[in-house]
Order: C-alpha cells, then structure tokens, then sequence
C-alpha cells in the first residue's frame, strides 16, 4: 500500500491512529517504514496540527482511553485530537454505538416505568391570592463526575438546596414549581465516560449507576414539591449528556404518567418554552446560541407567545457560574452550579461560589426577584 492509502484507511478507521507503525504495517502488510510517516501525517491532519513527535503522551492516552473503556478500533466513529489555550494536549472521540445496548436501556426504563406509574389523584389546593410560580434552578450538578465528593454528598447537597429554596420561599402563594433539569444533569454520556462530542471525563462509577441515580434523585425532589404544590418538570439535553438526559426525561415521564400532580416536557427540541401569565421563559444550555442572538431566536420560534407575553427572559446553564445581560429588553441569565470542581478546572483556575436559586415569576407583574442559597 502507499503512504496515500494508508491515510485514507486512517481516515476511514481514526481508531488505527492509536496503533504503532508496526502493528500497523503487519495488519495492512506494508512496510513500518510507509505506516511510519503515514501515521505522523494522519495524526497531525486528525487534529488539525497540535500532536506531533515532539508530543506523543496525547496518542499513548488516547491507546489508554480506548483500552480502558473496551472500544475496539474498528469501533471508532471519528477523533480529533486538539490543544488547549494553556498548551495541554486533549482528545475527542465518537464512537459508532453499541446499537444492542442501546435496546438493552430502552427495554429496562421501558419494564421499569410499567412497573410503577401508579394513579394519583390530583392533590385539593386552596386558590391563592397573588399567585406565583416558583422556578427552582440547579442546573449542570454533573452527577458522577469525579470531584472528591461522593455521590451521596452531592445528592445530600441537591436536596438540601431544594428544601432550603422550599423553606424560604414559605411566604409566597406558589400556584405552581417550575423544575428544569438537565443542563449537564450527568457528567457524561454513557458507557465511554465521555462528553456527547467525545472529550473523555473522569466519572466514579459505572454509567448504569449514575444514570439510575440521577433519575432517582430527580424523582425525590418532585416528590418533595409535588406536596406543596403541582411540579412542572422541563427537561434540558447539555453538551456532556444530550442523549441520556432524553431517557432519564422519559423515566421520568413514565413515572409520573399517572400523576395529576406532575407533568413533564420532554420534547427532544434543544429550547424549550414555558408561558405564565404576562411571562415567556426559554430555557436552553446555553452552549450554542450566542447570548445576543436569543431574543431574535424567541421571537422566530415561538412568535404568538412572544406576542402575547410582556416580560420575557431566557435562562441558560452551562457556565457554572452567575452572568445576566439584557439584549433588545429580554434578560439572559446564565444560571450558577452546586457542582464541584475536578481537579482539571481547579488547575485552570475555575472557580466560583456553588449556588442555587429560586426565580420568582408573577402573572401579571412579571419576574420578581430571585432566593438563593449556597453549597456550604
């Protein structure tokens, strides 16, 4: 084979660029010396110039990362490999999937929620003067990425944020909870502990007990709320779990499909919208839109409710951190994290106070304010 053919195999199969030249050269038999340089042109066009001779460490986790995670070359969808603004050399990787697995998943959150989904009647409340609805916000907790704190610390840590917001929002007439989830609800996609594009992540544990444990801390918030008044669950695809924050939203949907009490959104759109009175949310990650574009993206997809409504606002996760500005008289919050940092983030210098809040919206005078609390 030629150098030229080597490459375009390489192309077709990036999970070969981890092997040496070699092993190469006995799987395509042809020379080491051709697999040689074709490997060093392949890798340095795979991420766009930023893995050369002089930096090999990158390939050698990369050979870790598939070994570890059993992902067979052959397996590999496509990778790139590319550099930090600090110098440190990263990876992404996307793999064709586990097609088996995947019916695996469906079928157990399909025979789970036939199991449960019992009848609820709808909870009597008294009508209130002055309502409000009361939007409890934690987005990307990143549930299993590993930070030092354990799973039940985090989980204790989220509901206390939940029962906090709960008690000092005792004094509002709350006709209805608004809960988003998601927004990096888990840490990363599934079985090949990594983001949705493929940059690998630190988890700690397997992928089945994060996502059960997700979903499961999800159900003990809403059963906190649902006792005080009805939970209205939106459900929000990050960039580290696009795809199982959609199951964990239909686990979720199942398990309250029977619930007067409940009701869940999760459409597989990537902005969702919520009307309340005189008010129109978007809810979104926030890691495609540029923050000045929304108001023209509310406008152009829901343009009767941005018609109707007079107070509007869009809010966002992602940053981990607290950031509002005002575009054309809509506000973007990008919306603050309990999540702890790992050790990668903390190295960079990430840090900001780990923080909840509750968004007071009423119907006819609009957003009223926020409560807070923080991760102490």
């Amino acid at each position: 084979m030629t150098k030229n053919e080597i490459k375009a195999f390489l192309s077709d199969k990036p999970g070969y660029l981890k092997e040496g030249a070699e092993r190469l050269s006995e799987k395509l038999n042809c020379s080491v010396e051709t697999c040689r340089h074709a490997l060093k042109e392949a890798r340095i066009e795979a991420k766009d110039g930023s893995v050369t001779n002089e930096n090999e460490s990158v390939i050698t986790e990369f050979q870790t990362f598939l070994d570890k995670n059993e992902i067979a070359p052959d397996d590999v969808k496509s990778v790139k490999f590319w550099q930090t603004m600090s110098g440190q050399q990263r990876f992404s990787v996307v793999t064709k999937g586990d097609e088996k697995s995947k019916h695996e998943l469906k079928k157990e959150i399909e025979d789970f929620a036939a199991q449960y989904s019992p009848k609820v009647t709808k909870i009597k409340r008294k009508d209130l003067k002055d309502p409000c609805v009361y939007e409890i916000s934690l987005p990307d907790i990143h549930y299993g990425k590993m930070t030092g704190e354990t799973l039940e610390e985090l989980e204790a840590n989220f509901m206390n944020c939940v029962q906090d917001l709960v008690h000092k929002g005792s004094g509002l007439n709350i006709e209805k909870f608004l809960l988003p989830i998601g927004n990096d609800g888990m840490n990363s996609e599934g079985m090949r502990q990594a983001t949705t594009k493929g940059t690998p992540q630190q988890d700690v544990a397997d992928w089945k007990d994060t996502f059960r444990g997700y979903w499961r801390l999800m159900v003990r918030a809403i059963d906190h709320l649902k006792q005080i008044a009805p939970v209205h669950v939106i459900v929000i695809s990050g960039n580290h779990d696009f795809e199982r924050m959609f199951y964990a939203g239909d686990v979720i949907s199942g398990w309250y499909k029977n619930d007067k009490n409940v009701s869940v959104d999760n459409d597989l759109e990537q902005r969702k919208y919520f009307e309340y009175g005189k008010n129109m949310i978007m809810f979104t990650h926030g890691d495609k839109e540029k923050p000045a574009e929304m108001p023209l993206i509310m406008a152009t997809e829901q343009p009767l409710m941005f018609s109707r409504c007079e107070f509007r606002e869009a809010h966002c996760g992602h940053l981990h951190k607290e950031m509002v500005n005002e575009y054309r008289g809509i506000k973007v919050r990008f919306l603050p994290s309990i999540c702890s940092n790992d050790s990668w983030h903390k190295g960079m210098g990430y840090e900001a106070r780990r923080t909840a809040q509750a968004h007071i919206w009423s119907k006819e005078r609009g957003y009223e304010g926020y409560l807070q609390t923080n991760v102490i």
